[in-house]
């Protein structure tokens, strides 16, 4: 599969010269795809469904696709001169490998192209009352992607009881994380503003939060950012960024 040929022939569609040329920017009023972060990580994720998603991605000026280590190769090349970041999802999905696994994994994952990473934190630990294991190893990732790329540590909010959310969040707030993704795989509920709400009530202003969960609508998106979330993390990306250029 010729990635290059792909990525030249929307940079065309697009109106620019070549496939390093920088993307337009987003047209105005088009916020809402600039808050979503199109997720690439169901089990049957082909290399060439990724890459037609990459393009969706593109053309809806989103801010992130979200790929297990094994695509940041092929996104980060499919997204090049995009605007696009790749996000790795790290020790998904609970977090539960060594320590030194998440790290190496990290550290080949922004080696490879990618700018941002989804850091599971480990639940075990964190349930078997270990938070500084938790800790420790949410610093080394942070030690390693400084300067690379921003980290985004994972609240999987439902298996914790109300003591251990609020040590989660005050370590994810202690060890400097650009992000807390809220997480909701196994809560079956979805993404609700209060969860946002709880989280910024201990994270404060300087930690920026991300949400998953069904979002499936425009209408959805914008409840979210209103409480307070600055990324969305989604697969209906373009069924949302298209009833968001319908705004305009």
């Amino acid at each position: 599969m010729d990635i290059q040929k792909i990525v030249q022939e929307v940079m065309q569609e697009m109106g620019t010269q070549q496939a390093g040329a920088p993307q337009a920017y987003c047209p105005q009023g088009f916020e809402v795809p600039a808050h979503l972060e199109h997720s690439l990580l169901n089990p049957d994720m082909t290399e060439e469904k990724l890459l037609e998603e990459c393009l969706v991605a593109r053309r809806c000026c989103v801010a992130a696709v979200c790929v297990a280590p094994y695509y940041v190769s092929a996104a980060a090349q499919a997204l090049r001169g995009s605007g696009v970041a790749v996000c790795a999802a790290i020790g998904f999905p609970h977090g539960a490998m060594s320590g030194a696994a998440k790290i190496a994994e990290a550290r080949e994952c922004i080696r490879n192209g990618a700018t941002e990473l989804d850091v599971a934190v480990n639940i075990l630990a964190v349930k078997s009352g270990h938070m500084a294991d938790a800790r420790a190893e949410l610093e080394q990732v942070m030690d390693i992607a400084r300067g690379k790329a921003k980290v985004k540590a994972v609240f999987e909010h439902s298996v914790y009881t109300d003591s251990e959310k609020a040590a989660v969040l005050h370590m994810a707030k202690g060890c400097g994380v650009e992000f807390v993704k809220i997480q909701n795989v196994l809560s079956g509920k979805g993404a609700e503003a209060e969860d946002i709400c709880y989280a910024k009530n201990i994270l404060g202003s300087n930690v920026d939060i991300k949400i998953d969960g069904g979002v499936k609508t425009l209408e959805q998106a914008m409840t979210l950012l209103d409480a307070g979330a600055q990324r969305i993390g989604l697969t209906a990306t373009k069924a949302v960024s298209q009833q968001a250029l319908q705004k305009r």
